[in-house]
């Protein structure tokens, strides 16, 4: 049974996983880079903190309406927001939408910046 923490915070969805800056760093560069879904609001994927290099910018609260594109694509997807709790909840949607391998960037784009140095 998970911890009330765990339910609380919602890092337990089942079929998400999560994904480290350094890792997710990695996996661009490779031969098979992932979607790369910031689900921030349009003014914070353009702000100070700007965003990753070739995201797409879908906020949290219109990925519902666009699950159908989504799925259509075969890449495994990439969570992004400012932290990790919208990019957790968007990746327990398309979970269940049946869309995966998802993945959440632990800590968002603020653990992002951070790992750049």
């Amino acid at each position: 049974m998970p911890s009330f923490l765990t339910r609380l915070f919602g890092r337990s969805q089942p079929g998400v996983d999560w994904i480290e800056p350094a890792e997710l760093r990695r996996r661009l560069a490779g031969a098979a880079p992932p979607l790369v879904l910031d689900v921030r609001e349009p003014d914070e994927f353009t702000g100070p903190l700007g965003h990753i290099e070739g995201a797409v910018n879908l906020p949290v609260g219109n990925v519902p309406a666009r699950l159908h594109e989504l799925a259509a694509d075969t890449r495994p997807v990439v969570t992004v927001c400012l932290t990790d709790k919208r990019s957790a909840a968007a990746a327990a949607q398309l979970t269940e939408a049946g869309i995966g391998p998802v993945a959440v960037l632990r800590g968002g784009m603020r653990a992002w910046r951070e790992a750049e140095g």
